[in-house]
């Protein structure tokens, strides 16, 4: 095929790590055919504050946040928990080109939950109906791990329950 403008890659992936002073590290990392990104944050335990914030933003077609790491200084102590995308939001601001970092900062952040809730899911039982009960109960206990993984995302048999509540209740 000769000349394809259709073909397009995207390569996004969020990376959570232990470091030696107890702290988090939450990297999410977006590559595809227009844009190169990265945020960069470390999360100081336990109080799941934002304590070090950085990144980089080019696209081939937006013009660069020129600003981005004076803009991420105002996340700083910012609590990662319920809420943070609105909060998020309101302290970036809505332009056209902090979208995608407005949604990186986010999945940095989930990445630090998922982290912690890693202890949770090793507690599961060793049945296959036993597991689906437990991370069915898990997911509507903890309405923010919904829709931020493979295993809780929309459709899965793991949410099927949580759906239909919400579906009976006007929610969906």
């Amino acid at each position: 095929m000769a000349n394809n403008i259709l073909k397009f890659s995207l390569n996004r992936s969020t990376n959570v790590e232990k470091l030696a002073d107890g702290n988090l590290l939450s990297v999410c990392r977006l590559r595809d055919s227009f844009s190169d990104a990265e945020i960069r944050m470390v999360v100081k335990m336990p109080d799941l504050e934002i304590a070090e914030i950085s990144g980089n933003f080019r696209h081939a077609y937006l013009d660069e946040v020129e600003v981005l790491n004076d803009l991420l200084q105002k996340l700083l102590g910012v609590r990662v928990g319920a809420g943070m995308l609105k909060i998020i939001k309101g302290l970036l601001g809505s332009a056209e080109n902090l979208d995608q970092i407005t949604y990186m900062v986010e999945e940095a952040c989930h990445g630090v939950i998922l982290h912690l809730t890693k202890k949770v899911l090793l507690k599961a039982p060793d049945d296959e109906a036993g597991q689906q009960i437990f991370y069915s109960k898990m997911v509507k206990k903890s309405i923010r791990l919904y829709d931020r993984c493979a295993a809780f995302a929309k459709g899965s048999p793991l949410v099927a329950e949580l759906e239909a509540e919400k579906r009976a209740g006007g929610e969906l």
